[in-house]
């Protein structure tokens, strides 16, 4: 009976079991619902490599706060090629075909221990890479390392590649275009690797040489010397390391064990140091020497003739000379005063250099015929002058050439310049002889500068009185383009109209003016911009209006003893020309040719008249040859005058 009651009791109660158990199952889905599916990255709760889920069940109950941002994202599969691709934001859905593995900062392993971040991210890495999933170079490399020490460093760096591959990823966390760019760098710096060995090498031997127990081995010393030759002979004049030869690698292995000797030689450090500072200094002393006399070179050569430009005039004159006076006459004069053409003065003695001028110009423009060439020079070459336009006319062009002397109204008592040109300070400072040391403004010693022919610029009024307009160009221009639009040019009252060369230091006021003289400081703006002479737009009825020339005695007068500016036409046509300058567009004239090899070549695209101001002059041999061609192209070198006198491109 006893046992029956129990029976019955057993069974009663097996449902009340049941039905807490039931309950408690549901409660418990219910609290881990929050966790896996919302609050655990879809990654992990739906994991894409098969992670079972009694492993993530493993996983000890948090509550919601308790959770930490992530601190990364460990990208997997295929590469993401655009920043797009990435993802934004913690809370936001992966999309399809982008899968990542949000990883916490920090949690618990299944025995209650704390994970860093480093430690789950390696745990969640290595299974992946297992599971045929992320395998970069850089995961490779760290599972290599061993040791304790390696391992926390392999593991710091896989979190700071992990936290930073989203910023620019690109295929396995690398970015190709950078690596071509560092790739084509790396071979240009190391093209001239060897090279640079070599004369490290060249250096630290010549360093032994003067040392005091290397030249206590004469036998040491013989050999040194001789490796030293044998290199230098190797090296020659490569640049770069495929201009060595075959056999370079053997004489500099030579060169270094000889030099692995000279080191159990000599060991005291400070004799080196010694030697090497008075090297240094002997090379710059060598080298600023050497500086001041290419400067008085290249002033040398720019103030010399070449052997071709003497012949030729010579040749010219003969050849005018024996010609009818019918003969010497140019065609279309009565053109010459004709106020509706385009009208170009151009004051020169280089028959050359003029000849590029005008052939440019007529070859470049719309309308030849309607362009008219006033050429002055001097005595000497008036006739040479002549000669060649009449054998090499310029198309439809008008051309005349005066000579110089013939405006006799140009004499002492107009013209204070032509006085002060004659004065025995000025004679004594161009002629006589100086040293390449003995004037930091070696280059104003040009007898160009003597030359009345630069200073009939500031008389253009009166050279041509029916004139209202006129472009001035110097001898060393070309005209790349039709310029006629320059008579259209509205310049507001403006005398010249010239471009402006801002932007660079020598290129204001102060650098050519002595503002320490109140004169100049009260008239003139030390800062104020520098423009440039070469090509020049004058308007010659504003020019008589405001008196412009009587501007120019006055302060050719005030600077007689030569302590308000500097020498030249420049200083002189900025104070002359002060606050009656309009800006052309600096596209008309582009200067720097005689000088600067850095002008680029879309400036010279753009530019309607290119100048070679400076001593570099393309007729030179010192003219920089990537600039010659642009001269060299407005000359027929096979015109008899040029090949009789040699004169080649």
């Amino acid at each position: 009976m006893a046992r029956t009651g129990r029976s019955v009791l057993l069974l009663l109660l097996i449902p009340t079991v049941l039905s807490l158990l039931m309950l408690s199952e549901r409660r418990l889905t219910v609290a881990l619902n929050p966790i896996q599916r919302k609050d655990l990255p879809a990654e992990i709760a739906i994991q894409g490599h098969s992670v079972k889920d009694s492993k993530l069940n493993a996983l000890p109950l948090e509550t919601l706060s308790s959770l930490k941002e992530p601190v990364g994202d460990v990208l997997v599969e295929e590469p993401l090629h655009v920043a797009n691709d990435l993802i934004e934001s913690a809370d936001q859905e992966l999309l399809p075909g982008k899968r990542a593995n949000r990883v916490l900062s920090e949690t618990t392993s299944g025995d209650g221990a704390v994970l860093k971040g480093g430690d789950l991210i390696d745990q969640v890495t290595r299974r992946t890479a297992q599971d045929g999933g992320l395998v970069t170079g850089s995961m490779d490399q760290q599972e290599k390392h061993t040791g304790s020490q390696q391992q926390s460093s392999s593991e710091g760096r896989s979190l700071e590649a992990i936290t930073q591959i989203p910023q620019g990823y690109q295929g396995a966390g690398k970015n190709p275009q950078k690596e071509n760019t560092d790739g084509r760098s790396k071979n240009m710096a190391s093209s001239d690797t060897r090279v640079r060995d070599i004369k490290d090498h060249l250096i630290k031997a010549k360093v032994y040489l003067g040392l005091g127990a290397i030249r206590a081995n004469p036998q040491y010393l013989r050999d040194l010397r001789h490796r030293i030759r044998e290199v230098q002979k190797v090296l020659g004049e490569a640049s770069k390391d495929s201009d060595l030869p075959k056999n370079a690698n053997e004489k500099v292995k030579a060169l270094e064990q000889t030099l692995v000797k000279g080191e159990q030689t000599q060991d005291d450090c400070s004799v080196v140091v010694k030697k090497l500072r008075a090297m240094l200094h002997s090379a710059e002393e060598q080298l600023y020497a050497q500086k001041k006399q290419t400067v008085f070179l290249t002033q040398l050569a720019a103030k010399t003739l070449p052997k071709g430009l003497h012949c030729l005039p010579l040749t010219l004159a003969n050849e005018y000379f024996s010609l009818d006076p019918s003969q010497q006459q140019f065609p279309n004069q009565e053109k010459l005063d004709d106020p509706k053409l385009y009208h170009y003065a151009l004051f020169s003695d280089n028959i050359l250099a003029t000849a590029v001028v005008v052939n440019s110009t007529v070859l470049n423009a719309k309308h030849p015929s309607r362009h008219v060439f006033h050429i002055v020079t001097d005595r000497l070459n008036y006739a040479p002058m002549r000669m060649w336009f009449l054998s090499n006319p310029p198309g439809k062009a008008t051309i005349e050439v005066h000579n110089i002397d013939e405006f006799t109204w140009l004499n002492d008592s107009s013209s204070l310049l032509l006085k002060q040109l004659g004065s025995q300070s000025m004679i004594d400072y161009y002629f006589t002889a100086q040293s390449a040391n003995s004037d930091s403004y070696l280059k104003y010693r040009n007898p160009k500068y003597l030359s009345m022919l630069n200073h009939l610029r500031f008389y253009l009024p009166e050279i041509y009185p029916k004139l209202d307009k006129m472009v001035f160009l110097d001898g060393d221009v070309v005209v790349r383009k039709d310029i006629t639009g320059l008579w259209s040019i509205d310049m507001k009252g403006k005398v010249n109209g010239a471009v402006e060369t801002c932007g660079e230091s020598f290129h204001s006021f102060d650098r050519y003016l002595n503002f320490s003289s109140p004169v100049v400081a009260k008239n003139f703006d030390p800062n104020a911009c520098v423009w440039a002479f070469g090509m020049n737009m004058f308007d010659l009825a504003e020019w008589r209006r405001q008196n412009i020339t009587e501007i120019y005695h006055f302060w050719q007068k005030l600077n007689e003893d030569g302590s308000l500016r500097k020498l030249g036409t420049l200083p002189l046509g900025l104070v002359t020309f002060w606050n009656k300058t309009f800006p052309l567009d600096r596209s008309w004239h582009v200067l720097g040719l005689g000088y600067n090899p850095h002008v680029s070549s879309g400036d010279l695209e753009r530019a309607a008249v290119i100048h070679y101001n400076g001593n570099m002059k393309p007729w030179l041999e010192i003219g920089l040859p990537k600039f010659r061609s642009y001269w060299s192209e407005y000359l027929d070198y096979d015109q008899p005058f040029l090949r009789e006198c040699n004169i080649n491109p």
